[in-house]
């Protein structure tokens, strides 16, 4: 069974288990969901590993973080395994998102269907764009932001995805932080200052390109 979230955060409530073992966490539900679907029941941790490019033991210490979930001579039973892992994420029930934003980037999240796969609902979007205001896109209704905080209320609203331009960012961010917003999920390519009690992921496209020329061409120096 999973620990207790009590036990993965300290007395200041900062995560004491570290974040590449998070990230790795998601990967190994994406992994084992893949497997169900192919219809596969349980698996091990050799065979996560060689999926992920990691080992076995790498994988059998990242889940030892939360808990016991494998069987002696039978190894992880996948829907057991999916459930464990959501129930640790907070994925095991759905969360409404709003989404600030509905320039190009903002109108492929929202048709985006992995959100909802995954357990996240985007059921509002804001903008400040009169041409946009009062409209439909992908099936979710387009509010200005000065609805925000009424809306936050009525849908039990805890995360926004932010797709604005970075000029803007941080001033949509005090918007959102002022009614009460946990979660911030910022694809502007800016850094913005929230309060501690407020948790910021960053998703700089570009960067991630960078980071991935770099490796690119560390490889090819190294041939």
């Amino acid at each position: 069974m999973p620990e207790s979230k009590s036990k993965l955060f300290n007395d200041e409530g900062e995560l004491v288990v570290p974040k590449a073992v998070v990230g790795r966490l998601s990967l190994y539900l994406r992994e084992v969901q893949h497997l169900i679907r192919d219809g596969k029941e349980t698996t091990n941790s050799t065979e996560l590993g060689k999926l992920l490019g990691v080992t076995d033991a790498q994988v059998r210490k990242d889940l030892a973080y939360f808990g016991q979930f494998g069987h002696p001579g039978v190894g992880y039973r996948c829907q057991e395994l999916v459930a464990a892992i959501k129930s640790i994420m907070g994925t095991n029930t759905i969360w409404n998102v709003a989404l600030v934003g509905i320039g190009n980037l903002g109108r492929a999240l929202l048709r985006y269907k992995g959100f909802h796969e995954q357990g996240f609902q985007i059921v509002a979007a804001f903008d400040v764009d009169d041409n946009v205001i009062g409209t439909k896109v992908e099936g979710v209704d387009v509010y200005h932001i000065r609805d925000l905080a009424s809306m936050v209320t009525a849908q039990s609203i805890r995360l926004v995805a932010i797709s604005v331009p970075s000029h803007a960012a941080q001033a949509v961010v005090d918007q959102v932080v002022e009614v009460g917003i946990e979660g911030i999920l910022n694809f502007a390519p800016v850094t913005i200052s929230v309060p501690s009690k407020v948790r910021v992921i960053g998703v700089d496209l570009a960067m991630e390109l960078e980071q991935l020329a770099f490796t690119v061409v560390n490889r090819d120096s190294k041939s």
